[in-house]
């Protein structure tokens, strides 16, 4: 039993050569409940002290427990920290199983799975299990949870939605334990030194990503409530500049405490769970207890590292954490000038209607009065009384901005506005830019918008595909009596070669404007 144990928890360390890992595997199959790489998760382990894996008394906590990955490999590490303390590996592997790993499962088909892979058995106190329990949980618990509605029809913990979620019993209802309590320390009635975990990250309402509700900020929260003296999590990276109000009070409490000891960003989320898409990217980070000081900021692109820098996470009169080390000293030359934010001249929300569409959307023109509108890809003519907000500019020069707009990805990502003419509106899939006084002004602006400068700055604080009005806060207004080219603009803020060569191989590297 032991030389076998030893085989399936140090098979990694101590062979050369690859065997597939079920745990990779299953990494890559879901893209609402994303499953945690084991390389991604030895890469967490890595920022904390080595220290721990050799102390019996330390106590691990995942609170969001989907394959057992963290706590298998937290396990593996403290097997060969604590072998000088237990050199009996039984008693050191009952040691560790014991007293020093603990999950709270997020459903109970993930729990089967994640006693399986810490206990080589779904059923802990069954005859293949590693370890003897009297239960058939372990230390990884799951509870079957309710949520707890006001009278909004929202539950008071994660504010998902009754009319989605008030479900059967046999339906999984996606409320997890861990933060439907306002006393997650009497779940495990002890206390915990480090707490890591790959967290669920939103709630469906039926929309897009941008549209759901995020999830993630809770989990970090409780956390930090039970405090442990170290957190390391994967998460968004939205919550940067994410404008959600529950995500603005997350990003002020994260960032004021100066805890935050280490960041790793991927702008691209495949480029750390292979094959998954989630928009915005994700971070990894870890959060120290004791600790007060500026972050290590580390940039990933692929399988490099193409920055590190140590960092305070806002800059001055900065309100988000810009994600690109490389951009700060390009910005502050921006915002050195203190010239009126371009968001100044992007409209609002629905400008024309509250609706992503029209009623009466037609091909052709049946009254003298109807207007031209543009609706996603389609265009046509309606009638007047469709529209209900801002008639005062339907005869105005105008851009239409679609709102969403590609994968934030900066490199492929283009905003390209619609010339709005006078006597034509738009549905709520764009925001306006403008009005403008002569179709001089509106084509000006437009060419603003195909510069590289624009889209960098945009890219600062674009981080979903929801592009609203907040996203173009760092663009500075220009004159727009004349057309901008990208060579005028990297001449007026002073960029010198190194700066105007990053934004080119940041923003559309391959293109030639």
């Amino acid at each position: 039993m032991e030389d076998s144990l030893l085989e399936r928890i140090s098979k990694n360390k101590k062979s050369s050569k690859h065997t597939p890992d079920v745990l990779s595997c299953l990494a890559n199959l879901s893209n609402d409940e994303v499953f945690t790489p084991p390389e991604v998760v030895n890469q967490m382990l890595d920022m904390l002290p080595q220290e721990l894996f050799k102390d019996p008394d330390i106590k691990f906590l995942d609170p969001a427990v989907k394959t057992g990955v963290f706590l298998r490999e937290i396990t593996k590490r403290l097997i060969v920290g604590l072998e000088p303390i237990y050199p009996n590996l039984r008693e050191r592997i009952d040691h560790i199983l014991h007293n020093q790993v603990f999950g709270i499962a997020i459903t109970e088909l993930t729990s089967l799975l994640s006693r399986r892979s810490l206990y080589c058995s779904k059923y802990p106190n069954g005859k293949y299990s590693v370890s003897s329990f009297k239960d058939a949980e372990g230390n990884i618990r799951f509870k079957k949870i309710n949520h707890t509605w006001n009278r909004d029809g929202r539950c008071v913990f994660c504010g998902a939605n009754a009319k989605e979620y008030d479900r059967p019993s046999e339906l999984e209802s996606h409320a997890y334990e861990f933060i439907h309590t306002t006393k997650p320390e009497e779940i495990f009635k002890m206390n915990f030194d480090v707490i890591i975990s790959n967290p669920p990250y939103q709630l469906s309402t039926g929309g897009g990503q941008a549209q759901a509700t995020p999830l993630y900020n809770l989990f970090v929260e409780q956390a930090i409530k039970l405090n442990p003296k170290y957190i390391t999590m994967i998460i968004p990276a939205r919550w940067y500049a994410g404008g959600f109000p529950a995500i603005k009070h997350f990003r002020k409490d994260i960032i004021e405490g100066n805890h935050v000891k280490e960041i790793h960003d991927f702008a691209n989320a495949s480029d750390c769970f292979t094959g998954v898409e989630i928009k915005g990217g994700v971070c990894y980070f870890l959060w120290e207890k004791s600790y007060n000081g500026p972050a290590s900021f580390i940039n990933h692109k692929g399988n490099a590292i193409t920055s590190t820098e140590k960092r305070f996470l806002l800059e001055k009169g900065c309100e988000t954490v810009i994600r690109e080390n490389r951009a700060i000293d390009i910005l502050n030359k921006v915002l050195n000038k203190k010239e009126e934010s371009f968001s100044s001249i992007m409209g609002m929300l629905w400008p024309f209607t509250t609706k992503s569409t029209f009623d009466n959307l037609s091909k052709n023109k049946k009254s003298s009065s109807d207007i031209y509108a543009f609706v996603m890809k389609d265009r046509g003519w309606i009638p007047q009384n469709e529209i209900t907000k801002n008639r005062e500019i339907i005869d105005k020069y105008k851009l239409f901005v679609p709102r969403s707009i590609g994968s934030a990805n900066p490199a492929s990502d283009t905003v390209k506005p619609i010339l709005g003419m006078p006597n034509s509106v738009c549905s709520g899939t764009y925001i306006i830019c403008g009005p403008f006084s002569s179709l001089e002004e509106a084509e000006n602006v437009q060419s603003y918008f195909n510069t590289r400068f624009f889209h960098f700055l945009l890219s600062l604080k674009k981080v979903s595909q929801d592009t609203t009005q907040g996203c173009y806060e760092f663009i500075p207004m220009q004159d727009f009596t004349r057309k901008w080219k990208d060579e005028d603009l990297f001449k007026k803020y002073g960029f010198n070669d190194s700066e105007v060569e990053f934004i080119k191989s940041y923003i559309w590297p391959n293109r030639e404007i």
